[in-house]
């Protein structure tokens, strides 16, 4: 018994592997542990008066620092040290709560932390350990990533505490638990039967986690034993579900069908792996069937979840609102000038062009900002956000898809916002569900809800819309789509696309960024689609191409 006990001691007291070889040795000789820890002060730091004399670190992080930190960390955590692990970061109260979690609720034991090579402040880490539950376990191995910082009051370095260190998935307030699943697995059928998996589909790890949530209770199954992520408010708040990250013993899925198109989640999927960032939808006007959706990066659901200013996509929105007005037409003329000032702001168009003698149509069709500016003073504060409600049945939280979404926020501004928020820019966010509805609404005439389940399936009731546009008004839209995927900024993605068609391009700045969001929406027969891709820059060359060939694929 007592070699056992030894034994176990000495497992739980191995140094942590640092590239690849042994950093330093902790739990033998105690010279080992008190050098690397600084003392035996409890926070790995000195308190001798000559220190307290010292002045406070600045300036750039050496590669000692970042590394001596780093591996003070993850020597203690791999130890089972949760108290000198905490003090090595920057904020030992939380970090202390989290990793005395990881072992107690996570069941985590045998745990091995191998870094990788620094970059700059930023130190990977392979994390490999097991997970136990009643006897049973099972191998449990991810990558994460801490960053050093220099902590505010004496400048020493120490690891900046964020949950994601633990789990990159992970954010405040969630935890790692394993135990019986509360929710039953699900299987996830597309429209034709097929089963939707992770392996044929990457990007639908989300969405399979949010059909799981609704749905796992009521489909039938039986909960297994899991580890999962146990989303907390911040997570919650971003409509993020529980995620399952190992399965120690299968529960029974119940079965729920999607409306997804296996064609076109399969071009989906291949359509995002030619850009960094790109998200796509694409729904059926007919019905508000979602046919598919894929994003690049398969952590967070930007196509369903974004919160993204859509850029000149908007103008499909706020030309509606200027022709039932009638402060717009599509063959009238129309101002489109280099600049327009506004509410303190001078707007200005793309490279600063102007069409001479103009209509709203070529305005529209070469995005001309200054076009839709220019009607600002003869709008009232809440008129863009009412278009986007009444019509578009946008910003009004209530969307009942199947599984968590973001509903698109047209927040009624003033002056200069207001006018900004015309050109999709200001404080309306959207994302590409929120913009394939909106093609899918002027295709069809009327706005309805998409959606990934049948509402039949458990008899949720779908938002609405409270009126529709004049037929001389869809009228005028269609035409200026049209005449902007056959002449505009979507002609050279479009070309090849066939039918009745119609598409509008956007750019959206935003701060920090070189190059703005690339946003492109578009339609073609029964099909509707939108996407954007992040600092790709220019809608019509990055976000277009990809939406123009699920046009194309049809489905």
């Amino acid at each position: 018994m007592g070699n056992r006990r030894n034994v176990a001691e000495r497992r739980r007291t191995r140094p942590a592997v640092l590239g690849g070889a042994i950093a330093v040795v902790v739990g033998g000789a105690g010279f080992g542990a008190y050098a690397l820890l600084g003392g035996g002060d409890g926070d790995g730091t000195r308190t001798s008066s000559a220190q307290q004399a010292e002045t406070v670190r600045t300036g750039p992080l050496s590669a000692a620092e970042v590394t001596g930190a780093a591996e003070r960390f993850l020597t203690a955590w791999q130890a089972g040290k949760v108290g000198e692990a905490a003090a090595a970061t920057d904020d030992p109260k939380a970090a202390t709560a989290l990793l005395t979690s990881y072992a107690k609720d996570a069941r985590i034991e045998d745990l091995t932390l191998t870094a990788g090579a620094r970059t700059g402040g930023k130190v990977p880490f392979a994390v490999k350990g097991t997970v136990s539950y009643d006897g049973a376990g099972k191998p449990l191995a991810y990558d994460s990533a801490l960053t050093v910082v220099r902590r505010a009051g004496d400048g020493e370095p120490r690891v900046s505490w964020q949950p994601s260190v633990v789990h990159p998935e992970m954010k405040d307030g969630d935890k790692l638990v394993t135990g019986e699943a509360g929710t039953p697995p699900v299987k996830a059928l597309d429209r034709d039967g097929g089963e939707l998996t992770t392996a044929d589909y990457p990007s639908l790890g989300s969405v399979l986690d949010g059909l799981r949530e609704k749905y796992g209770e009521k489909a039938g199954g039986e909960a297994g034993v899991e580890l999962r992520i146990v989303r907390g408010k911040e997570s919650k708040k971003a409509e993020l579900s529980d995620k399952t990250l190992l399965e120690l013993s299968e529960g029974t899925p119940g079965t729920v069908k999607t409306t997804l198109s296996p064609s076109l989640q399969a071009a989906a999927e291949a359509q995002v792996t030619k850009k960094d960032r790109a998200s796509l939808v694409v729904v059926r006007p007919s019905t508000g069937e979602i046919l598919a959706v894929a994003n690049s990066s398969h952590g967070f659901n930007t196509a369903f979840l974004g919160s993204l200013a859509p850029g000149s996509t908007m103008k499909v929105i706020t030309s509606s609102l200027l022709i039932e007005k009638g402060l717009a037409s599509m063959d009238e003329k129309h101002p489109c000038p280099k600049y327009f000032s506004y509410g303190g702001w001078k707007f200005q168009n793309d490279d600063k062009f102007q069409i001479k003698d103009g209509t709203f149509k070529a305005s529209f069709a070469r995005s001309c900002n200054t076009a839709f500016i220019s009607q600002a003073p003869e709008l009232a504060d809440d008129d863009l956000t009412k278009q986007a409600q009444e019509v578009f049945g946008l910003s009004r939280n209530d969307w009942q898809v199947g599984v968590p979404t973001f509903d698109g926020s047209v927040p009624v501004q003033t002056k200069a916002p207001m006018a900004a928020s015309l050109l999709g820019q200001g404080g309306v966010r959207m994302n590409p569900l929120n913009m394939a509805s909106v093609s899918a609404t002027v295709q069809s005439g009327v706005f309805r809800q998409p959606y990934l389940v049948s509402p039949d399936v458990d008899g949720r009731k779908t938002a609405t819309a409270s009126r529709t546009l004049s037929a001389g008004t869809l009228a005028q839209l269609r035409e200026m789509m049209s005449y902007t995927a056959s002449y505009g900024t979507a002609a050279e993605a479009m070309a090849g696309v066939s039918g009745e068609r119609g598409a509008k391009t956007g750019s959206a700045e935003v701060d920090g960024q070189k190059k703005p969001n690339g946003w492109f929406t578009a339609y073609r027969g029964d099909l509707a689609a939108a996407g954007v891709v992040q600092r790709g820059g220019h809608g019509g060359s990055t976000a277009g191409p990809l939406v123009a060939a699920l046009l194309k694929s049809g489905g």
